[in-house]
Formats: C-alpha cells, sequence, structure tokens
C-alpha cells in the first residue's frame, strides 16, 4: 500500500516547485511522520537555490535523506518536525525531529527520529538542526570561564551560538553584525551588539558565521595575542582572501574550521549531540530566531525572497498544518 505526499524540490538557479511522491507503508524498524513544521535553513539553501556548491563537495553536503544530485533536480533540507503516525507503540503520536527535506509525509528508519522533550514547543524544535551546529562549534571552540568572546556574523547559525554562550559562566559575549535590526535580537538572547566597527577588541575567541571575508578580517583584528577564530561560515563555490600578512603572525592568531558533519567531541555520538541541542531549545530566547513563517503551498514563491533578501529572516518556518498543506 502507498500514501500520496508532497515535497519541495529545487530545480534551477532560483527556481523550486513541490512534486508529488509516493510513500511505501513503513517496515518493523520504520516510522510515518506527518510533518508539522520545517525551518530554511538560510544561508545552505539559498546557496544550493543558486547551484553554488562546488562540485568537489557534492558528496560531502549532502543531506541524509537528500533525493536527486547537485546542482539540480534535487530535493534538500534538514530541519523537519512532525508527529508520528505509524510505528512503534511509544512513538505513535510522538512529536519528533528528524533532519529530514521539506516534504508533507515521509517514511524513514527509527533512528532517525528524534523525540522532542515536552519542554519545547514543536514550533521551536525546527531550530535544533541549527543549534546542534552551534554546540559542535563550542565543542570545537572550547571556551574558557571568564573568556572575551565575539560572534561575528548575526545570521540564524551565529544567533544560535550567541545564545548558548549567553549562559556561560563569566563570559563576555557580543553580537556583531552590520545589521542594526539584531540589536533586538541580541537583547532577547541576553547578550551585547555591536556594529562591526564598534566592536569590542580585546578578545580570546571570536566565532565567525557572516559568510563575508569583511567579517572573517574583522574577526581577526578583534584577538588579543595566542587568540583563535571558530571559522563556521561556508563559502560555497565563492573564493575569499584573508589578511594573513598584517597581524596574523605577529599576534600568534588560530583560524580553525568547525563543520557540523564531524562530532567535535570524539567521546559524543550524533544522536547524543541532536539530543541535548533540543534540551537546550527549552529556554524560549530561541524563539527570537524565528523571525517568518509561510504556508507549505507557498514555499516556491517565498525561496527566491528569502535569497536575494526582499524576505528578512534568521529561521523561517514553513506551516504544513490542516488548512496550510492539504495531502
Amino acid at each position: 500500500m502507498t500514501r500520496a505526499a508532497r515535497a519541495l524540490w529545487f530545480t534551477s538557479s532560483g527556481k523550486s516547485e513541490i512534486r508529488p511522491v509516493d510513500l511505501a507503508a513503513p517496515g518493523p524498524d520504520e516510522v510515518l511522520v506527518r510533518t508539522l513544521y520545517s525551518g530554511i535553513s538560510r544561508g545552505t539553501e539559498t546557496l544550493v537555490l543558486r547551484g553554488g556548491v562546488p562540485e568537489n563537495q557534492h558528496a560531502v553536503m549532502r543531506a541524509p535523506f537528500q533525493e536527486g544530485d547537485f546542482p539540480w533536480p534535487v530535493k534538500y533540507g534538514y530541519l523537519n518536525v512532525g508527529v508520528v503516525e505509524t510505528g512503534p507503540a511509544d512513538l505513535v503520536g510522538r512529536t519528533v525531529f528528524c533532519l529530514y527535506p521539506h516534504q508533507t509525509h515521509y517514511v524513514v528508519p527509527v533512528s532517525a527520529v528524534t523525540p522532542v522533550p515536552d519542554s519545547v514547543p514543536a514550533e521551536r524544535a525546527v531550530l535544533a538542526g541549527t543549534v546542534e551546529t552551534a554546540v559542535n562549534a563550542l565543542w570545537d571552540a572550547a571556551p574558557l570561564i571568564g573568556d572575551r568572546i565575539a560572534v561575528v556574523g548575526g545570521g540564524m547559525v551565529g544567533c544560535s551560538v550567541a545564545a548558548v554562550l549567553a549562559k556561560f559562566p563569566g563570559a563576555r559575549v557580543q553580537l556583531v553584525d552590520s545589521d542594526p535590526s539584531r540589536a533586538d535580537v541580541a537583547s532577547a538572547l541576553g547578550v551585547d551588539f555591536a556594529l562591526p566597527q564598534d566592536a569590542r577588541e580585546g578578545c580570546d575567541l571570536v566565532v565567525h558565521a557572516s559568510a563575508t571575508e569583511q567579517g572573517l578580517a574583522r574577526s581577526l583584528e578583534l584577538l588579543v595575542p595566542d587568540g583563535r577564530v571558530v571559522e563556521l561560515s561556508w563559502y560555497g563555490d565563492r573564493r575569499i582572501s584573508v589578511p594573513f600578512g598584517e597581524f596574523f603572525h605577529s599576534r600568534r592568531l588560530t583560524v580553525r574550521s568547525s563543520q557540523v558533519g564531524t562530532i567535535g567531541r570524539p567521546n559524543r555520538t550524533y544522536a547524543q549531540r541532536l539530543a541535548l541541542s533540543l534540551d537546550l531549545l527549552a529556554d524560549p530566547a530561541f524563539d527570537a530566531l524565528v523571525t517568518g513563517s509561510t504556508a507549505f503551498d507557498d514555499l516556491p514563491d517565498v525561496l527566491p525572497k528569502l535569497a536575494d533578501g526582499s524576505v528578512p529572516a534568521l529561521c523561517h518556518r514553513i506551516d504544513y498544518r490542516a488548512g496550510h498543506a492539504p495531502v
């Protein structure tokens, strides 16, 4: 027996469409999930939308349940919250998070879904994948009590990092972004805000997430001797220049990469990292990161607007509830 579902596909540069999908009945170790919400990971998904994934990164950048191949057509996405309709008795009716693309229903192995804690609303749980990136970055960064820290780039990932750091003991945390409206988000998260030219120098650690060479250059300028930048930006096929000819050597600075595909702590698993991220989302301060909502049927129209900035957003949430996306 099969059932009908619908999914978003990226089809060409700046274009996407909703296509029908036939789902097989779930097997004994699988679940059928009805999607409630998905989230747009704006930086990565707009990169996919324009075909900007470098050819040598096609395999690395595959989402867990991606269909098709880069550049197009491809079914892509990884922030999905739904309700288990069919599966083991202890999961039926549970709200779960899954690294699944934008699709009304889907069948996945039981091991691919993580129950959302009762303390976390489903609407907020779409942030789990991005908070997981922040957790991994901070495992890589290993901040110390009392560190002076800047997060350069107030997008979805940078704000998630700032939100987690806001609770770090004794840390001085400042969110740095060229958009002055990010000051309101910083305030909701409980951290300071500055425009790049006003950012406080003397930082022990800078987490860079602006995906611009200007942001990376400013990150290096903010550091004390022996300070370090953790680079979270994904530049895709763009080449950037880095001012290594200035004080990079004289201050003995460090730039290290962080990428969510690899666990930042060898004694943790992917499942443990995701479960921790969902636990952190019990904090209502994270609601400040969800700045827009669209019905599933309108997704092909809103994606190009998210890409060109005419619809400003940190996390843009997609709504699949009754009356929004009939199957």
